[in-house]
């Protein structure tokens, strides 16, 4: 056979895998198997800290998108809250139509499709948890399509061939817009409004813009430069970025009001939440953002490799972790990279099942023990899970010279609060034992706004110190001032706040045009 006639073949049989009427392929999920992105091993990828996923090559990407089921009700799109959890994109991203053209080679169109509802898929397809795959039909009874890697070869493709580059606004229309944060929610808003021809400036109080993504993610998870390359796409369409600009205390908030016909908060929710113990003075106890946030800083001003004194480091330290969720975990794999000793993730809840619970069908979000990139790179170093469940601190213990050197720890149990119904995690006498220490890292998550922000802006916040504004809406009780992100809703997913920073700029065009022509679901 020539290499023609080969050709002309593989070309044909391409077509009739993916069947003649250009409809997808009804019998992929059964015909193929699920492939994600391969990760690095975890004693290789800890000397590093770079991102260690390796691509699905186009092929194999498109069999990928095969699987998807085309499902009469796809609830990978649905973000729908169930029993208290989303279930489903929050953007509804149109998940089973750039499956399908990826699956069809279509991968431009594949690319408008996604970024309909999705401003950062470069950012998304890095850290989101997958929301998407967690509400597959096919993972009713099996494996869920890889929507996830489908969206990074998407985003990625798009780059290398030129469709992600910059389209500046032609006509503008006069009216200025100032967004307070650079986070994801502020980009997205930025981004929003732009588009429709507003002139948009971000102040960012951080040397870099990024916010969350920039400082509260680390290197291996989404590297930097990742961010800058959109944001320079950002600056080409028209928006000016200002950093090292801290609003409410180097520039007032009444100079921005009068300078600009809009503006948006979008602060995040940056107040860590703290341990209340005795010791809690010691040397050596840090929250985790600032351990995370000192890591970056270190990379990014040596040429990546990090130089002893310029960060917080865990670097032949016995390290404990207080929080279970994501920024914990990112700890744990940070600290293993500096070269921990040791490594314990004290966690207050109870274990969750490893398998779905009776009582948490599909689609929910699956309620069950998730093992995530640092706690397998210290298993696989230490030899034992870092996690320790239903353990709370009791006392941080202090050498002669203030030095934390111990932290003694105690077993909790759940029991009813006789007087709210509430079940409570409450301490168990006699269970205290005692751990060695030398760096204590709070993952206890935030409680909500910087109160210098809301009080310089005169906005009013919630019990919980988010900004309030009316149910679904995102304008405060201050004429002209906006919220979005966590400072609005609190502390949740870079999924989350870019969609309320989608629906914030729509609101916001409204009460600047009298109507709009966005589309942001």
């Amino acid at each position: 056979m020539s290499k023609l006639e080969l050709k002309h073949f593989t070309q044909l049989k391409k077509e009739e895998d993916r069947g003649a009427d250009n409809v997808g392929k009804p019998t992929g999920f059964m015909e193929y198997e699920r492939q994600d992105k391969p990760a690095e091993s975890p004693k290789e990828r800890i000397k590093h800290f770079r991102e260690f996923h390796t691509p699905l090559s186009k092929e194999e990407q498109e069999r990928q998108g095969a699987r998807c089921m085309a499902c009469g009700v796809p609830f990978c799109q649905a973000g729908q809250m169930i029993m208290g959890m989303a279930s489903g994109c929050p953007l509804h991203n149109l998940v089973p139509e750039w499956n399908d053209l990826i699956y069809h080679g279509n991968w431009e169109e594949a690319y408008y499709r996604l970024k309909k509802t999705n401003n950062f898929p470069e950012f998304t397809s890095r850290v989101c948890p997958a929301l998407c795959e967690a509400a597959c039909t096919c993972g009713l009874n099996g494996n869920a399509v890889s929507s996830k890697a489908n969206e990074y070869s998407i985003i990625e493709n798009a780059y290398e061939k030129g469709y992600a580059a910059a389209r500046p606004v032609k006509v503008r229309t006069g009216k200025k817009v100032a967004v307070v944060g650079s986070g994801p929610s502020g980009l997205a808003v930025a981004d929003m409004l732009n588009r429709r021809g507003h002139s948009v400036t971000v102040f960012e109080r951080e040397d870099k813009v990024g916010g969350l993504l920039r400082y509260g993610i680390p290197n291996m998870k989404l590297e930097k430069q990742y961010i800058d390359r959109k944001v320079n796409i950002m600056e080409e369409e028209g928006i000016t970025f200002v950093t090292n600009c801290n609003i409410g205390k180097d520039k007032k908030a009444s100079s921005i009001l009068k300078e600009f016909d809009r503006v948006v908060l979008c602060c995040g929710a940056s107040h860590p939440r703290d341990i209340k113990a005795p010791g809690r003075d010691a040397k050596g106890i840090y929250f985790a953002v600032d351990f995370l946030k000192s890591t970056t800083k270190a990379l990014w001003a040596n040429d990546m490799k990090l130089v002893d004194g310029t960060y917080i480091s865990a670097k032949g330290k016995h390290v404990i972790v207080i929080g279970g969720g994501d920024t914990g975990n990112d700890c744990i794999g940070t600290s293993m990279r500096h070269g921990a000793k040791s490594v314990l993730q004290v966690e207050m809840m109870p274990k969750a099942p490893d398998t779905r619970a009776d009582n948490n069908p599909w689609p929910e979000w699956p309620k069950v023990c998730k093992t995530d990139y640092g706690q397998e790179e210290a298993a696989a170093v230490f030899g034992h899970d870092p996690r320790v469940y239903q353990t709370t601190v009791k006392e941080f213990i202090k050498d002669k010279e203030g030095n934390l050197c111990k932290v003694t720890l105690v077993k909790l149990e759940p029991k009813k609060d006789e007087k709210t119904g509430r079940m409570m995690m409450t301490e168990i006498p006699g269970t205290e034992y005692t751990v060695q220490a030398d760096l204590v890292l709070i993952a206890a998550g935030f409680l909500g706004s910087e109160e210098y922000v809301t009080k310089a802006f005169g906005v009013e916040v919630n019990a919980r110190t988010n900004v309030a504004t009316p149910a679904g809406e995102y304008h405060t009780n201050v004429e002209r001032v906006f919220t979005a992100g966590d400072m609005h809703r609190g502390q949740s997913l870079v999924v989350w706040a870019i969609r309320e920073g989608r629906e914030a700029a729509q609101e916001i065009d409204v009460s600047l045009m009298g109507y709009t022509n966005m589309n942001v679901q």
